[in-house]
This record gives structure tokens, sequence and C-alpha cells, in this order.
């Protein structure tokens, strides 16, 4: 969405921008409250429950594709050498981040999970600077570093590496550097990266006769099915809300996510945070509030 230089928005911008802000407090707030989601599989091992988010993701991928007539997209991308590099490796990092975020959840670990998406977008900028070599600015150094910081003195007092928030966050971030790298877009690149995981998934679900969709009841049944919609629509709630409002904007409704699984991991799982983990939020959430405020008020406005 683009504002005139010299003055405030015409309606139909207003409109389009409280449309986008909507959408993009709805598609972080369906990520936010994955969390309940997974819990409810708890009965059902981690692989399993990922290999159905990937089959069904994909069937359900391929479905919109096809309604908007768009499929042919996925071919486009899988015959360049290049972008099908990107989207396997794509494919490898974001069913690595799905497969941790499913089992932490599972056994307990929502809380450490919520760390690494208040890490990612910091991660995100330092490899901005890497990869692309966007300009890192005094106040975005003192941010990654004390994010960091926190992380390794939560690390030196808890005596290992809190590893699910770093994976976590590395595996995204780097997921969302890549994808930038190629130019992938949202719905095809992702739709191309499932259907790439979707043998492998097709092959550990026959091996274990199907499992828990034929054996856990029709409530496991349904949830398994529904882990495809479930998956897809915040992308494509993201997806619109990414074209209508500005990136600053949207840099800050995306903390909205993991604070409600902060949220939901300390008031509704009962989970608890040990001092060190206090300590690494502490500096993280400092870090994250150093950065936001540091930034141009007319930062991406266009």
């Amino acid at each position: 969405m683009s504002n005139t230089p010299d003055g405030p928005p015409s309606s139909s911008q207003a409109r389009s921008l409280r449309r986008g802000t909507l959408a993009a407090f709805a598609a972080y707030g369906m990520w936010g409250i994955l969390p309940l989601y997974w819990k409810q599989l708890s009965n059902v091992n981690a692989v399993e429950v990922l290999c159905h988010r990937v089959l069904w993701s994909g069937l359900f991928l391929v479905a919109v594709l096809l309604g908007k007539g768009r499929l042919g997209e996925v071919l486009h991308i899988w015959r360049n050498r290049a972008s099908a590099l990107a989207v396997l490796v794509c494919s490898l990092l974001i069913t690595v981040n799905w497969g941790i975020y499913i089992w932490a959840v599972q056994v307990g670990r929502v809380t450490e999970s919520s760390l690494g998406y208040y890490i990612t977008p910091l991660l995100s900028v330092a490899l901005g600077a890497f990869f692309f070599h966007e300009r890192l600015d005094r106040w975005a150094k003192v941010s990654v570093g004390l994010a960091l910081l926190g992380v390794a003195v939560a690390t030196w007092r808890l005596g290992s590496l809190p590893w699910v928030a770093v994976v976590l966050s590395t595996s995204f971030a780097l997921y969302g550097a890549l994808k930038k790298k190629a130019g992938l877009d949202a719905l095809s690149g992702l739709a191309a990266e499932t259907l790439i995981a979707m043998p492998l998934a097709l092959a550990y679900l026959g091996w274990i006769g199907g499992g828990a969709i034929f054996h856990a009841g029709p409530k496991a049944t349904t949830l398994l099915v529904l882990a495809g919609p479930v998956t897809a629509l915040p992308l494509l709630t993201f997806a619109y809300a990414a074209l209508r409002i500005p990136l600053q904007r949207l840099g800050f409704i995306q903390y909205f996510s993991p604070t409600l699984q902060l949220g939901i991991g300390l008031f509704l799982m009962g989970e608890h945070l040990s001092p060190p983990m206090a300590l690494a939020f502490g500096a993280v959430v400092v870090a994250v509030l150093l950065y936001a405020a540091s930034r141009p008020r007319n930062a991406n406005i266009r």
C-alpha cells in the first residue's frame, strides 16, 4: 500500500490499512494459539502429527492453487534449477521447524518455543545484513547483541543451550531469508516445499499403517485432517495483510504471536519460567523494545 507523501491516506487507502491490520492480527493470532491445537494431539506421536500436517497442508494448498488457476506456478518453480534448490532447502527448514514446534508443545515447552519466536525477527535483521548487505545502525546492532547476550547468559546459567528456542528461531529466520533471496511467492512457494516433503510423509504413514488417523478415534482423525487448513489459513491471511500495511506495522504485530504462546504456556498449560529463562526473556524483550523504539517513524510506510 502506498500513502500520498504530502497528506493523509484516502478513504480507500485507510479502509485497506484497517483491513490489513485486522488480517495481520488474525494471522499472528492464529499462529499464537496453535499450541492449544497441537496439545489436543498429545497422544499421537509428534512425527506422525508432522507427517499429517505435511500431507493435508499439501493437498489443501494444491486445492487453493487449482481454484485460483495458479498450479502451474509450482511446476515453474521446480523446472528452474536455482528455485528448485531453494525450495528443497526451504522444505527441509520448515519441516524441521514444524516438527520441533509440535514436539515442544506436546512435551510442555511452549514457553521456550515462544522465546524462539521472539528472537526470530532480530535474527532476521542480522541475516539481512549478512545475506543482503542491509545496513545495521548502531541501535540495531545493540538490539541483536543484547538478545544474543541474554541467550548466552541463560545457557551459562542453565548449563545447557535452550535448543528448542535456538532451533526454532534459526530455522525460521533462515527460511525467511532464503525465500526472500529466491523471490518465492508465499502460496506457490509453500505448496512446492510441502509437496517435496509429501512422499516422505506418505512413506512414513504407510509404514505405520496409517497410525492414529484409523485407530485414535474421530476427534484425532478430524484434528489430523484439519491440520492442513490450520497450517495454510494463517499464511494466506498473512499474505493478504503484507500487501496492505507497512512493514513496520507488520513487524510490531508479529510479536502478538509469541506473546500469546507465552501466556498459553504459563497460564493455561501450567509451565514455569526458570530464573535463567526469565533472564533470557527479559533481555530479548528489552532488545525488541529498543529496536522498535529506535526505528524512524516514517520507515517503510510506502
